[in-house]
């Protein structure tokens, strides 16, 4: 959004910057706090919250932003953040209840930690900004019904995918175009990916093989459009989605051709990905206009015949963009992209191998169930197992792999708020909540 820097720049010359607490230090955190520190007026990251103090001390040095102090009590953050320095701790309370932070920027990708988090923040009036997909895709939608109460945004984050496809969304739809499919490109597609094959990609970038496994096996994209389905109103063709795998290069013009046109037009619309087109990565928007005028100048301008419409974003700049979303949502009130209502489309657990009975159940990216987008009609009405959920779990009987696992195939571990919340969710959205074996509160 063009206005961002302008209204950021006002609050630089007034010295009321946007104060901005960060929880998690990691690859993506460190980025995020060198682009608020070096190239971003009129904001301010005053806190850093991780496990291992160490790695946000790194952070602030990375991003060349001190003086940095340790805190351990609210009170101690609260003065030291008046004093002009920049706190680290291990307590994410402390930075979610510290009165001058604004907004909470969530970049661990955990659930149940992220879960807590996310609502201590708005309890506390603070807007909310998400670098977790796999939190707003298991229970986003009672989040924002908890933000919505307490008069605060909460929101995923511009630069990643589902931010850069909303904001083109609205643009298609801005002008008048009907958007019927919203589109991911993706370079690869491999369910049965796992940390051992992808461990020397990780190393090469500096990140955590099951966080890289998370997005070669297909979880990470379908979350991903999850997320975008539940703040569009649209749905998936099928479970997985459609996914076509083009030749490498091919245009992202000719997207149109790769989809069942029923999929597209009887209904809300779909979301979607595709393997192997140009630009990667990117995203796209297909849309219709029924106006034969207005079809006609789509033509002059270079957007073809009809009757579907390609607009594309050939990149998405992930933490480079974090700024601008908290800006968004301090000082616009405005959600780069959040849950409409309830759930459309969930991510279910499905084997990524033959599994046993008696097993407890690893996390997302790692060796056992990889997620696939469904309807949450067809997930309520199968009583099948969310992904966000899984980890923890134990198997009450053996499973095959490729089956997707219900509620009844598992005991969930008891006294989690992710499954408070999601039996929560539930019974707003849907009037009932699903009760699996061993989860409290559900």
């Amino acid at each position: 959004m063009i206005i961002v820097d302008r209204a950021l720049a006002k609050r630089e010359q007034q010295g009321k910057p946007v104060r901005v607490g960060m929880i998690g230090a990691g690859f993506m955190g460190r980025g995020i706090a060198m682009q608020i520190g070096q190239s971003t007026p009129g904001m301010e990251l005053v806190a850093i919250c991780n496990r291992r103090v160490d790695e946000a001390r790194r952070a602030f040095d990375e991003a060349n932003t001190e003086p940095v102090v340790e805190v351990t009590n609210v009170t101690d953050a609260e003065a030291a953040i008046a004093a002009g320095r920049h706190v680290v701790c291990e307590d994410p309370d402390i930075v979610c209840t510290a009165g001058p932070v604004d907004a909470i920027i969530e970049v661990t990708g955990a659930i149940e930690f992220g879960a807590h988090v996310a609502l201590k923040a708005i309890e506390h009036g603070k807007h909310v900004i998400l670098m977790n997909a796999e939190l707003d895709g298991t229970i986003g939608p009672i989040l924002k019904r908890y933000a919505d109460q307490a008069g605060v945004v909460i929101t995923n984050a511009d630069g990643d995918q589902p931010g850069v496809i909303m904001n083109l969304y609205r643009f298609v739809r801005g002008i008048g175009v009907r958007p019927v499919l919203c589109g991911n490109i993706k370079g690869l597609q491999d369910p049965y990916r796992n940390p051992t094959t992808q461990e020397g990609f990780a190393k090469r970038w500096g990140q955590k093989p099951h966080m890289v496994t998370s997005f070669a096996d297909g979880s990470k994209i379908m979350f991903e459009q999850a997320i975008v389905a539940n703040a569009t109103g649209m749905t998936v063709g099928q479970r997985g989605m459609f996914g076509p795998t083009v030749e490498a290069g091919t245009p992202i013009e000719k997207a149109a051709e790769w989809y069942p046109h029923e999929a597209l037009l009887d209904g809300p619309g779909i979301v979607d990905y595709v393997v192997g087109a140009d630009p990667s990565p990117g995203v796209f928007v297909l849309g219709t206009h029924d106006n034969p005028k207005q079809q006609h100048y789509l033509n002059l301008y270079k957007l073809g015949e009809g009757p579907f419409y390609c607009f594309y974003t050939p990149y998405h700049l992930c933490h480079f963009e974090v700024p601008t979303t908290v800006a968004r949502a301090v000082l616009f009130n405005d959600a780069a992209i959040a849950p409409i209502n309830g759930p459309l489309v969930e991510v279910v657990a499905t084997a990524k191998t033959d599994l046993n009975g008696g097993d407890e159940l690893d996390g997302i990216g790692f060796y056992m169930t990889y997620g696939q987008a469904e309807r949450a009609d067809i997930c309520r009405r199968d009583r099948l197992l969310p992904i966000g959920l899984a980890e923890g779990a134990r198997l009450k009987r053996d499973i095959v792999k490729d089956a997707v696992l219900t509620m009844d195939d598992v005991e969930l571990p008891e006294g989690r708020l992710c499954d408070r919340l999601r039996a929560e969710q539930d019974e707003v959205f849907f009037g009932g909540a699903q009760k699996p074996a061993g989860a409290a509160g559900a």
